[in-house]
């Protein structure tokens, strides 16, 4: 049992709730795709090696991983609200293209050193943040330059 699978396991049991099968299933499809998912990306992909899951059991298990600590939602620009998985590694921040939709995860020493100084600067406690830069990945920008020639 790795590290996901029992702390979702001791949440569910103060929960009161049951390990299944299928929210295991759920955990292992969420923590090996790797990027922020949304309820239905996630639910097609396990569609694709399990068609017994449903979208509600997909969802439902998607919040019982954020009550669980495993996973945070997050609601870009789009509006569309993802999932993505907590291994406890740190903050990090995020370009969002704006055009395919991909998001990188980044982390920068200088930028977190100079949130904490303007917050120490105006007496002002940071309880969390989140920083979302906007705009056009590397991918998209030479489709751009492509299709105005």
């Amino acid at each position: 049992m790795h590290k996901a699978t029992e702390q979702l396991s001791v949440y569910l049991a103060g929960q009161g709730l049951k390990s299944t099968r299928q929210r295991d299933r759920i955990l292992d499809v969420f923590v090996s795709a790797g990027r922020h998912l949304s309820a239905e990306e996630l639910y097609l992909l396990i569609r694709k090696t399990d068609r017994r899951i449903g979208y509600a059991t997909v969802y439902r298990t998607l919040k019982l991983l954020a009550g669980a600590g495993l996973a945070h939602e997050r609601r870009f620009e789009d509006g569309i609200t993802r999932f993505e998985y907590d291994a406890a590694e740190g903050h990090h921040d995020h370009l969002i293209c704006t055009r395919c939709g991909r998001i990188i995860e980044f982390e920068n020493e200088q930028i977190e050193d100079l949130q904490l100084r303007v917050a120490k600067k105006n007496r002002f406690q940071v309880q969390t943040h989140k920083l979302e830069l906007y705009g056009l990945c590397e991918g998209c920008q030479s489709k751009k330059g492509k299709t105005e020639l």
